[in-house]
This record gives C-alpha cells, structure tokens and sequence, in this order.
C-alpha cells in the first residue's frame, strides 16, 4: 500500500487525505494541535473542519511530524501560509532527500512575499516541490464532485507524479511547469475574493461582479507577469478557475471575510466567526508590498488592504476605485 504523509489538518488537509484514502493509499494526517488530534482520534472524523465525512481505516492521525513521513513516497503539505517556515523547520530534520512535497498551500508568505515553493526551495532544495492549485473548494473534493486542478512544478517527473496521485474519476489533474505562475495565482485572487465578498454585501449585481473579476484578474497577471510568471496561466484553472469558484461559492473563507466587511464588522469579529484562516487576509499585506516594491498598479488590492487594515469603509472604497483616473483597458 502507498505511504503517503499528509501535514495539516484543516478542511483542505482533510479532504486531500480522503481522496487519496478513498484511492487506496495509506494516509498519516498531521495534527498541529493536540487537542484536534484527540477529537479527530474519538470521532473518527473532522468535525471542527469538514464534518460529516466519516475516516476510513487508511486515514492514521498523528500529531508528530517524523512519524507521519517515516516511509512516506511523499508528503503534502497543507499547512496555513503562515505555518510554511515553521513546518519546514520540523520536516527537514527528518525528510529524506528526493522525496517530493506536493504544496496545497494558497497563499504568501506575509513578512517576505516568497509562494510556498520558493520557502522550501530555500530550505529543502534537495526535495522536489509541486504546487497543487485550482477551483477546489473542500467540501465539494470530499464530497466526490467533479472537479479539475493543476499539479504544477519545474521538475516535469514530479509534476507528473503529482497527477498521477491525484487524478482519479472526480478529479482530473493538469500539470503546468510554470510553479511561480500557478502559486501566485492561487494566492492573489483570495485578494479579489474578498473584494467579490464586498460586493456581494454592499447588494451590487452582476455587473459589479463582473467588472471586478475582470479588473481584478488584470492587475493580478500584471504583478505576476511582473515576477516572472507566464501570463497563459492566469488563464487556465489556477487563475480564472479559481477566481470564478473563490469570488462566487458560499463556501469561500475569503468571500465570507468580504461580506463581513460590508456588513460593518470588525475584522477580529469576521475571524472568530470564520472559526478558520481566511489566506487573503495576510497575503494582501504582502501582495501590496510586491507591488510597491516592483511598481505594479494594484487598486483593487490597495482597497482591500485599506478596508482591512486601514479602517476605510467599503462604501468610500468602491466609490475611489469608481472615480479613478480614465484608462485603456489593456495598460
């Protein structure tokens, strides 16, 4: 039976490690916290994450780092951005060299701006990093709905080794050697997911939404294209893709952080609702930092950034980016 190490048990961890399960593989699902390993361990499930779907034998739960990888083909990683470092800190003292790392994080570091491939490329760079990335929502992978999503890396073997994985009859699996593109793009439209969340609570219609995925996705390529990305893939399933299912679905951590937003709350209350991490909310720091640093026009982000950080209302917000300077459309 494949050994596969799975790190992070939030609702995206948990539902990577169903599907594989559910493929046959034996899955050890990392726990950071002692107490969600207990519950995990009684219920047999992920009731704080993904409830309802019931673990299968193949599914251990452990909440040690070296155990979960002892004899492991390969680890997935699906840790909160912010938790990259400190995971990879734990990981490299006990991870054997060539064994590949299959990132389902979506998001930037918030301090220096790297994806999750660049971290590990620092500090594991005899370990080959694939980027797994796409309209995925959770619930939607665990529930067996059909789905697509790109296994992206510039290692071509390992990439392919991710789709084949992966790939099975609800989930088709693409691969793209562009990692940069497809990482940035799973982690700057959480940023316009808010913004579509905004839009949705302030009551705006169709032709909002419309205008700002299109804006949005402009200035995202622009920053990414920028850093070395390749514009088709802001295109494909790691861009538009995502865009579409993130600023649309009920489900969205990131859209739900907009709505509140709009309804006045204070983003210390938005969170503790949420019960989860929203990625967007520290990956806005870092993408207006990108785009400060490498001169990128952003004003859809430097929105965000005002009405999460800086206390602007939504209302004067729209009303700013509404009364902008005249453009071309393609600048």
């Amino acid at each position: 039976m494949r050994q596969i190490a799975l790190l992070g048990a939030g609702s995206w961890g948990t539902a990577l490690a169903l599907l594989l399960a559910r493929k046959g593989c034996h899955v050890r699902l990392w726990v950071w916290d002692p107490a969600q390993a207990e519950t995990m361990l009684r219920e047999r499930a992920n009731p704080s994450f993904l409830p309802g779907f019931p673990f299968p034998d193949e599914i251990v739960i452990t909440t040690s780092i070296p155990e979960a990888v002892e004899s492991a083909e390969s680890v997935v990683l699906a840790v909160v951005s912010e938790g990259v470092t400190d995971t990879a800190e734990r990981l490299k003292e006990c991870l054997p060299s060539g064994i590949p790392i299959i990132s389902g994080t979506k998001g930037l570091d918030s301090r220096s701006g790297l994806t999750v491939s660049q971290i590990l490329g620092r500090m594991m760079p005899e370990n080959p990093v694939v980027a797994l990335s796409g309209p995925n929502l959770a619930l939607e992978v665990a529930k067996g709905v059909p789905s697509a999503t790109v296994a992206a890396s510039t290692n071509c073997s390992a990439s392919k080794y991710a789709q084949e994985l992966f790939m099975c009859p609800s989930l088709r699996v693409y691969t793209n050697p562009d990692i940069l593109g497809v990482e940035l793009a799973g982690a700057l439209k959480n940023v316009i997911a808010i913004g579509a969340g905004v839009s949705d609570g302030l009551g705006f219609g169709d032709n909002t939404k419309a205008a700002l995925l299109t804006r949005g996705l402009a200035e995202i390529t622009r920053l990414g294209v920028r850093l070395g990305a390749e514009q088709a893939t802001f295109m494909g399933l790691a861009g538009v893709g995502d865009i579409m299912a993130t600023c649309a679905s009920p489900l969205s951590r990131n859209r739900r952080v907009g709505l509140g937003l709009a309804r006045g709350k204070r983003l210390e209350e938005i969170l503790a609702e949420l019960g989860q991490v929203a990625e967007g909310i520290p990956t806005t720091r870092a993408v207006i930092r990108l785009a400060r640093d490498n001169d990128v026009a952003m004003p859809i982000a430097a929105e965000v950034h005002a009405m999460l950080f800086e206390g602007k209302s939504p209302e004067t917000a729209v009303a700013d980016l509404m009364q902008r300077e005249p453009k071309d459309e393609l600048w």
